[in-house]
């Protein structure tokens, strides 16, 4: 689905628009032109990098982190088989007015990188055709999927760091930090500014060295402009339930405004930004 404003289209509808846009690098790269899975896009303000944005979610993810508010998202089957003329054609009808807001346009998922083939054209069509600033939302840990050539069409990442422990790490995502590390080490190579985000779950993430692990390594990597400390919440219970799938933090309960205060003054003491 489509979810503009509150009003949901069917991606497929999209699919019915799609305009021509030639030779594009993904196609000359595959011999055909570049298709995804897309579970949906829409405009949001303020949580998916700067301004208004056109924020496009690709299903499949490698994570099945216990927080995810979005777990439709996390196969890739629950997409629709999408051109990218058809999300470059939904996209260029508010370009003057995301240009108008400083906004851009996002890759999220679901995890982008699960399919950096198709996120790579968006990026770079976005960025190339419509004049867009663009952003790439990624756990990282697919960030070795991501070529020298995707990311020169990336203007900022917004990467998920969400545990110093790597046990916690672990037991929250199912899968291994290591592989965010070396990506957020890279990124900090080639100069990529990054908006870190780092959800705040009582009982979980919160203790004080964990929060001081994820700290100084971000002031170590010298391009992190930002550090998003998000509550945790349990808005995307229900989809867990219609899913038929458990969700495990059901008794945990949102971390109060002074918790997360707190975690925030732990980014700030390394000299970082932290909102």
């Amino acid at each position: 689905m489509t979810v503009l404003f509150g009003t949901s289209i069917p991606v497929g509808q999209a699919n019915a628009v799609a305009t021509s846009a030639g030779r594009t690098p993904a196609a000359a790269a595959t011999q055909r032109p570049s298709e995804g899975s897309v579970h949906s896009w829409d405009l949001s303000t303020g949580v998916d990098g700067p301004g208004t944005r056109f924020v496009t979610f690709l299903a499949g993810c490698p994570l099945t982190c216990l927080y995810c508010h979005n777990p439709d998202t996390m196969r890739m089957r629950n997409g629709k088989r999408t051109s990218a003329d058809a999300v470059i054609a939904e996209a260029r009808k508010y370009t003057r007015f995301i240009s108008a807001s400083g906004g851009g346009a996002t890759i999220s998922g679901g995890e982008p990188l699960l399919q950096p083939v198709f996120a790579g054209e968006l990026l770079h069509r976005m960025r190339n055709d419509l004049g867009l600033h663009t952003a790439l939302d990624t756990s990282g840990f697919l960030g070795a999927r991501a070529t020298d050539a995707l990311l020169r069409d990336v203007d900022l990442v917004l990467l998920d760091i969400k545990s110093w422990d790597r046990e916690t790490y672990e037991k929250v995502t199912g899968r291994p930090l290591e592989p965010t590390l070396d990506f957020a080490r890279r990124l900090a190579d080639l100069g990529k500014e990054v908006h870190l985000r780092f959800v705040l779950v009582p009982g979980l993430t919160d203790a004080r060295e964990n929060v001081e692990g994820v700290a100084a390594f971000a002031a170590r990597l010298g391009n992190v402009s930002r550090v998003d400390v998000l509550p945790f919440h349990k808005l995307g219970e229900s989809k867990w339930e219609a899913l038929d799938m458990p969700f495990s933090l059901h008794d945990t309960p949102s971390p109060t405004a002074e918790q997360v205060a707190e975690a925030k003054a732990v980014f700030e003491a390394q000299g970082l930004k932290a909102v």
